[in-house]
């Protein structure tokens, strides 16, 4: 997990990354974006799951921690697809 930006890219974000869209039912990776204060809980980065529903310019992902299906709200900039072989 990297703690830090690069100098040069410290405090700026990728657009194409921020306005991305998901459909329900893709696998994603939560992959936190520091620039950007976020609301999930720091357990779940890089953790894998699928893309429930939209909720505004959120989607809900369900993530497996540990036991448990849960359920969370997280910004499409914080998200990344992963291309899967099925």
């Amino acid at each position: 997990m990297v703690r830090r930006k690069a100098v040069r890219t410290r405090g700026k974000f990728s657009f194409t990354r921020y306005f991305q869209k998901f459909n329900t039912g893709d696998t994603v990776s939560v992959v936190k974006e520091r620039a950007i204060s976020s609301s999930f809980p720091e357990r779940i980065q890089g953790r894998t799951g699928k893309i429930k529903s939209k909720l505004g310019r959120s989607y809900v992902v369900q993530i497996k921690d540990q036991a448990k299906q849960k359920e969370y709200i997280i910004a499409p900039i914080h998200l990344k697809r992963i291309k899967t072989q099925w």
